[in-house]
């Protein structure tokens, strides 16, 4: 199997991951006790992206990111806080927005995934956690 086949695979994994822990902490929060969506999401995201750094740092992505000039921990760390920040923006308009004009949460999830299931692939590949090349001497 085609190694970026694999590494996608792999990188479901963890979005699958950050989704269904993140949408049953939003329900336990939302519907059981009785949060308003906001809250409820921002206890989601808090669980979802911890979990979902370590399965895309050190599955999915562990091996681009093994080469002779490797980014620090922190770099890492940086990088990721950084995009899924505009992540952040871009999902609660989103989800706002749809349950503004009276879509469910729960649906807005979905809405959100389909989007950043692309946008977080290539931003996670290309910079947050880059094939290192390693150099010759």
């Amino acid at each position: 199997m085609n190694q970026n086949v694999k590494q996608f695979a792999k990188y479901m994994v963890g979005g699958g991951v950050y989704f269904w822990t993140g949408y049953a902490v939003f329900a336990i929060c939302y519907s059981g006790f009785h949060l308003k969506w906001l809250p409820s999401k921002i206890a989601a995201d808090a669980v979802g992206w911890t979990l979902n750094y370590l399965v895309q740092r050190y599955w999915a992505f562990a091996s681009a990111a093994s080469g002779h000039k490797k980014l620090s921990e922190m770099q890492h760390v940086g990088r990721y806080i950084f995009i899924e920040s505009i992540g952040f923006v871009l999902d609660y308009m989103i989800i706002g927005g749809l349950n503004h004009i009276g879509i469910t949460p729960y649906i807005g999830f979905f809405f959100s995934a389909a989007f950043f299931t692309v946008w977080s692939y290539f931003w996670y590949k290309y910079w947050v956690f880059p094939e290192q090349h390693k150099t010759v001497a």
